[in-house]
C-alpha cells in the first residue's frame, strides 16, 4: 500500500506476519508511540504492548484472526516509548501477500472511552450507594408509618374514651309537671367544644347552663370538660350565679397567663328558672341570644357581659325577665345559627310554636342535616328547648 495514504489515516497502522514481525506502520501509530520507524520495523509487536497485552495477543488475537480472517473491536493497550500505556480499539484483517499471511491492524485510540468507562463505573458506585440509602431510608420508613398505625389506634382509642366520658356529663332530658326538656348536641369531630346541662335545684328552681368554648376539636373540648368540672364543684358548694361566672372567668384566664401566643375564650349562658315565680335569672357572657316566646310575645336573653377568658376584672351583671305559662325557651350554641340565620330560625320557633318539643327538635335537626351535607365544615352544634 502506497505510504503517503497510510500516512493519512486517521488512526495508527501496523502490518505484522504471523510470527508477530512488524513489517511495516504509519506515522500516526509513530507520533502515537513517540517511535521511528526504524525503531519498531522488523521488531516484533510485543515492543509496543504492555504486558497484559502481550498475553491477550497470544491467547485471542492470533487464534481469532487465523481461524475468523479478522478481528473487530478488540480492546488493547499499547505502550510507548517511554512507557506509559494508550489505550486503543484494534481492528485487523488477515490476507495473502506473495505467498505469506499477513495481518494489516488498525489501532484507534480510546482516550475518552477510558474516561467515560471511569464516569460510567463511578456513577454506578453512586447509584448502588444511593440505592442503598434509599434502601436503608425506606426501611426506616416503613418502621415510621407502622409506629404511627400503632400510634393512629391507640390514639383513636383514647378519643373515643373521651367522647363517652363527654357525652357522659351530657344532662339527660326528662319532663315532670313544670316543665318539659328536648336537647341536640353534635360535635363537628369526635370531641366537642360545646357542652351543657339542666338540672333540678330544688321543687321550685332548675338550672340551665351552656358553654361553648372557642374553636373546636381536642383542645376546646379539654377546656370545655374541666369548666364543667369546675362548674359542678361550685354548685356542690352552693355559690352563687355571680360568683361561679367570676371564678369560671378567673380559671380561664390562669390557664394561659403564661403564654401570650396561646388564647382561649368561652361564651356561657347560665340561667336559674323559677317555676312558681315564672321567672328566669341569668348571665350571659358572649353568647347567642336565647329566645323566651309565647303567642304574645317573645323576649330575648341578650349578652350582658364579654366572653370569659379574654379580660380581668370582668364585673358580671345578672337580668331577671319574667315569663308567661306555656311560653318555651330556646338555647344554642352559634354552630346553629352558622347554619340557619337567627331571623328565620325564630321565625320557624314561633311558626311550630304549637308543635310537640320533640317535633320542633326533629324538624331543626332534619334541617341542619340537610345543611351539613353541603358544607364542607361546620362548627358544634347545640340547643336546648324547654316547655313551661
Amino acid at each position: 500500500m502506497n505510504v503517503e495514504i497510510l500516512d493519512d489515516l486517521p488512526c495508527g497502522y501496523i502490518s505484522i506476519d504471523d510470527s508477530g514481525m512488524i513489517l511495516g506502520s504509519n506515522q500516526p501509530l509513530l507520533d502515537l508511540l513517540d517511535y521511528s520507524r526504524e525503531e519498531i520495523h522488523l521488531n516484533h509487536i510485543d515492543v509496543i504492548l504492555t504486558e497484559a497485552s502481550r498475553l491477550f495477543y497470544q491467547l485471542y488475537f492470533i487464534p481469532m484472526v487465523k481461524v475468523q480472517g479478522k478481528v473487530t473491536e478488540m480492546y488493547i493497550t499499547l505502550k510507548t516509548k517511554s512507557g506509559n500505556e494508550v489505550p486503543v480499539l484494534l481492528n485487523a484483517k488477515r490476507k495473502m501477500w506473495s505467498g505469506s499471511s499477513l495481518n494489516d491492524c488498525i489501532f484507534i485510540p480510546m482516550y475518552k472511552r477510558n474516561e467515560f468507562e471511569d464516569e460510567i463505573i463511578k456513577a454506578k458506585k453512586e447509584a448502588e450507594r444511593a440505592n442503598k440509602e434509599l434502601q436503608l431510608k425506606h426501611e426506616e420508613l416503613v418502621i415510621l408509618l407502622n409506629e404511627n398505625k400503632k400510634y393512629q389506634v391507640k390514639i383513636q382509642k383514647e378519643l373515643e374514651l373521651a367522647k363517652r366520658v363527654q357525652n357522659a356529663t351530657l344532662s339527660i332530658p326528662f319532663t315532670n309537671e313544670k316543665l318539659t326538656i328536648a336537647s341536640f348536641y353534635e360535635p363537628s369531630s369526635v370531641l366537642s367544644g360545646d357542652m351543657f346541662s339542666f338540672y333540678k335545684i330544688d321543687d321550685e328552681q332548675y338550672g340551665v347552663i351552656m358553654i361553648d368554648v372557642m374553636g373546636h376539636g381536642i383542645s376546646s373540648a379539654l377546656i370545655t370538660i374541666s369548666l364543667f368540672s369546675l362548674f359542678q364543684t361550685l354548685m356542690a358548694k352552693g355559690e352563687d350565679i355571680i360568683s361561679i361566672l367570676k371564678q369560671l372567668d378567673q380559671y380561664l384566664l390562669s390557664l394561659f397567663s403564661n403564654s401570650s401566643d396561646i388564647k382561649h375564650y368561652a361564651t356561657i349562658l347560665y340561667m336559674t328558672i323559677h317555676t312558681s315565680k315564672q321567672e328566669i335569672e341569668y348571665i350571659n357572657a358572649g353568647h347567642p341570644t336565647a329566645f323566651v316566646f309565647n303567642k304574645e310575645e317573645t323576649i330575648f336573653l341578650a349578652s350582658t357581659n364579654p366572653p370569659i377568658g379574654l379580660f380581668e376584672g370582668v364585673e358580671f351583671l345578672t337580668k331577671k325577665i319574667s315569663f308567661k305559662e306555656n311560653s318555651r325557651l330556646f338555647l344554642y350554641t352559634d354552630g346553629i345559627t352558622d347554619v340557619l340565620p337567627q331571623n328565620q330560625l325564630l321565625a320557624f320557633l314561633k311558626k311550630s310554636a304549637m308543635n310537640s318539643l320533640d317535633t320542633v327538635k326533629d324538624e331543626i335537626v332534619h334541617f341542619l342535616h340537610k345543611k351539613k351535607n353541603n358544607t364542607e365544615e361546620t362548627d358544634d352544634q347545640s340547643f336546648i328547648l324547654i316547655d313551661f
